[in-house]
């Protein structure tokens, strides 16, 4: 029978991650909890630790090397203790309101779909509004370079989405699923050699989709599952904006170059694009109060 483990990896925020741990620990649909802590320099091992049990574990990473590393850590570990099992990566700040979803996410890992994500209410708390989230089509090296491009990214976004008519049925085959929460199955992801750990942060779930695609796989969103995501609570406590910025074009560049096969050419645009919105979010940074590096 296949087993379900979930993976959180926390990073000086262990107060978010107990929230979520309180949220889902007395699920018994979870077989395993294995909280992953990329090194972090607050005490979050120390309070972390103390919900360790038969089912739940905390794992310490000897150095911080990003996000995708954290969730290879959970993740080995998890497909070392179980011959078969399906894997939830979840942030730290998702709220699941109940145990019947997850257990849903999981079994609809079957046939060639290999990853499932919720439907996702992302809740802004800085706005106070929430937006609907589900998947996105895988996007091109075109897409990447516009996406670059200043006040008019936000168009360009929009034209990977999904027309909502296309979420009509229980199961719909997308592109990719959000990262803050999905299911994976756990042989398929050893199959196609974990995450990619040359990425520091952003990017994981659209690597992920391309190595499923190129080996026939298909990601998918479950339309009735519903979960909600405190959006950008994590990172933005541990990252400031502009590096923020730095560390996500980073992962896009190689994204592009090594998965996508961007030309030279291709390339020099999407620097080009990436340099000027960089320039601009340093005037609006510095316009709107100083620099937050």
């Amino acid at each position: 029978m296949t087993k379900l483990g979930m993976v959180i990896v926390n990073y000086n925020d262990y107060k978010t991650t107990i929230e979520l741990l309180n949220n889902v620990k007395d699920y018994k649909c979870l077989n395993s909890i294995v909280i992953v802590d990329n090194k972090s320099t607050d005490d979050s091992v120390k309070y972390l630790k103390k919900y360790e049990s038969k089912k739940i574990v905390v794992l310490e990473s000897a150095e911080n090397k990003g996000y995708a590393s954290g969730l290879n850590i959970g993740a080995k570990y998890l497909n070392d203790k179980y011959k078969d099992c399906n894997i939830i990566f979840s942030n730290a700040d998702i709220i699941i309101n109940k145990e019947e979803d997850l257990k849903k996410l999981s079994s609809d890992i079957k046939g060639d779909i290999a990853v499932v994500g919720p439907t996702i209410v992302q809740r802004n708390e800085i706005s106070g509004e929430n937006e609907l989230s589900r998947g996105w089509m895988l996007p091109t090296i075109s897409d990447e370079i516009k996406f670059n491009l200043p006040y008019i990214s936000r168009k360009y976004r929009k034209e990977i989405l999904y027309h909502e008519d296309y979420y009509n049925e229980d199961i719909s085959i997308v592109g990719v699923v959000s990262g803050c929460i999905f299911c994976v199955s756990g042989k398929v992801l050893k199959e196609i050699g974990y995450f990619d750990e040359n990425t520091f942060l952003y990017y994981e779930e659209q690597i992920l989709s391309k190595k499923l695609k190129d080996i026939n796989k298909q990601v998918a969103v479950d339309n009735n599952v519903v979960v909600i995501h405190n959006h950008s609570v994590t990172v933005d406590k541990n990252i400031k904006k502009i590096n923020k910025y730095k560390i996500m074009k980073t992962s896009q560049e190689y994204f592009v170059k090594k998965y996508l096969n961007a030309s030279d050419k291709e390339l020099k645009k999407l620097n080009f694009t990436n340099k000027l919105s960089l320039y601009i979010l340093y005037i609006r940074c510095f316009f709107k109060g100083g620099l937050k590096k």
